[in-house]
């Protein structure tokens, strides 16, 4: 029968594992890193995935596919229920898991020139593209946005920039992808109560830098934001 399905570009899938996560009736499933349909008649063709791709790999169209099969997908999802208590989460991706941390407070200030540097890091993952727009950690957050060489190149970026806000982390030259959407998803669902971009000064780093300013648009609200600018030597040049 023509109807309509799934179709999944695995060129364009990152891995991220988030269609086959948000998938209810099991139809996608994460197979040598790139998401897959695996049975026609798992998938019902509403498209409950395709917000969840932050690639946007996935469409629907029609062909000849076989009829959605309730009672197969009811099976699939007791299997799945089976499998819900393995380390892998199932067919999540480990690597897009969100995740925070609480970091130790030095008692005073002499413990902390006799410990060792720590990671002010507080949550997982930092990458824009495999960070879920919803995850819990947004809400109330300070956000900072960091062109992924900036950490490389400023000294001391932990406790400059990383301490006490939720961290993004791209690149919009070798990132495939428009970050103003998944920024405009962030901004719009959560109370953020401020946003830093971190940015080197080489042209390229401009685009994430107006990927924001169109967030900061199209979210409808006013956020307080600032830019600072990296040198390639390491220098904070604002």
């Amino acid at each position: 029968m023509i109807r309509k399905i799934v179709s999944i570009n695995e060129e364009r899938c990152n891995g991220c594992g988030l269609c086959a996560k948000v998938c209810h009736e099991g139809a996608i499933a994460m197979i040598n890193g790139k998401a897959k349909l695996i049975r026609d008649d798992y998938c019902d063709g509403l498209g409950d995935c395709l917000p969840a791709c932050p690639m946007d790999a996935i469409r629907i169209i029609e062909r000849e596919a076989a009829a959605y099969d309730e009672e197969a997908v009811k099976a699939r999802q007791a299997e799945k229920s089976k499998s819900a208590a393995s380390p892998c989460g199932g067919h999540s991706c480990p690597g897009s898991r969100a995740k925070t941390f609480v970091r130790p407070t030095p008692v005073n200030a002499a413990d902390s020139f006799s410990q060792p540097m720590q990671s002010q890091l507080s949550q997982w993952p930092v990458q824009i593209r495999l960070v879920a727009p919803n995850a819990p950690y947004f809400e109330n957050a300070h956000l900072l946005i960091a062109a992924d060489c900036t950490p490389f190149a400023y000294a001391d970026f932990h406790n400059r920039f990383i301490k006490n806000r939720i961290t993004l982390v791209g690149c919009p030259k070798l990132d495939p992808v428009d970050y103003s959407e998944k920024l405009t998803a962030i901004l719009k669902n959560h109370n953020i109560k401020s946003v830093t971009l971190v940015r080197m000064e080489v042209p390229c780093c401009g685009g994430l830098e107006q990927a924001l300013k169109k967030a900061l648009t199209d979210c409808g609200k006013l956020i307080p934001w600032q830019v600072h600018v990296i040198s390639t030597d390491g220098r904070l040049l604002d």
